[in-house]
């Protein structure tokens, strides 16, 4: 019995004929979009199949497929644990508070006063410093215990000398890492505040709203986009913080700085263990996705309260 054209034609799977389909309908997209999913979706894929192996760069031998081995033995380890409540922290923390001082600046430099443009320009430096040298200016010229800035200020007022980074580690990588990634939370709030209605504030104001009420009711809101679009970039970004580590600490004393992007690369240049930083790097994805997921659903209920 012969069969019809269509029984004859081989079965798709749905999701890869949905993609031609989309594909065919915006032909001069197509090549850009096939060219993201192969740089970002092809290495990803790859990690996850080294995530299920054992594989030490030093014993090639004893390579085997081990399943979910290396995410249960990840959690069974001090070190990584430190490493992730390390990291969470750290970003946590940045995210937050770079958001706050960015809304800051970027209120102070929305206003008109003279010399605006300089007080802006230098508000915006370190977020071009690379972060390298960021981190090193800060480590050798700013916390050094002996000759920093900082500590010279303080003797001089009669304080105590301070090892930062040996009393106050998180705490002053945190520093760093908010000093670099503030500037860039200023430039999305600051185009956010420029693209608001100027009539809309002269009519608050009017209504008598004090600055104060005006800026809650009127600018918040109005950021709240701009908002979810910092948290989501800072949490990216810093979620793999390594410079300022690499530069200052390096995951010490102790592992008192050590988060999981610096884990990862002790764990493969320094262990050769291929599998658990795989495993490690997975971990990193799906924790940046979850936290910039909460950090957003946390700003949204708060901007909600101010309505």
């Amino acid at each position: 019995m012969a069969l019809s054209a269509r029984e004859r034609a081989p079965t798709r799977v749905p999701i890869i004929s949905g993609f031609f389909n989309l594909l065919r309908g915006n032909e001069f997209v197509a090549p850009a979009v096939i060219y993201a999913i192969v740089v970002t979706q092809a290495p990803f894929l790859l990690t996850i199949w080294f995530s299920l192996q054992k594989w030490n760069l030093l014993r090639p031998e004893n390579s085997r497929f081990n399943g979910i081995g290396n995410y249960i033995d990840l959690f069974e380890t001090d070190e990584f644990v430190g490493a992730l409540v390390n990291t969470v922290i750290l970003t946590a923390a940045a995210v937050l508070i770079s958001l706050v001082v960015g809304l800051f600046y970027a209120e102070l430099v929305n206003h008109r006063f003279p010399g605006r443009g300089i007080v802006r320009t230098l508000l915006i430096t370190p977020f071009l410093v690379m972060p390298v040298v960021g981190a090193l200016g800060w480590k050798n010229m700013i916390l050094n215990p002996l000759f920093g800035v900082l500590d010279w200020l303080i003797t001089s007022l009669g304080g105590p000398r301070v090892d930062w980074f040996a009393q106050f580690p998180l705490a002053s990588v945190a520093v760093i890492v908010i000093w670099r990634w503030a500037p860039f939370m200023m430039l999305l709030l600051l185009a956010g505040m420029q693209s608001l209605n100027e009539e809309v504030r002269e009519a608050s104001r009017v209504d008598g709203a004090t600055a104060i009420q005006e800026f809650r009711f009127i600018v918040l809101p109005h950021l709240r986009r701009y908002m979810q679009l910092g948290i989501l970039l800072g949490t990216i970004y810093i979620l793999s913080e390594f410079d300022s580590i690499a530069m200052t600490t390096q995951g010490g004393p102790g592992n008192a700085t050590m988060n999981l992007p610096y884990l990862i690369y002790r764990t493969v240049f320094y262990s050769y263990d291929v599998g658990h930083a795989a495993a490690m790097g997975v971990v990193v994805v799906v924790l940046t996705f979850v936290f910039a997921t909460f950090l957003i659903r946390l700003l949204g209920r708060l901007m909600e309260g101010n309505q």
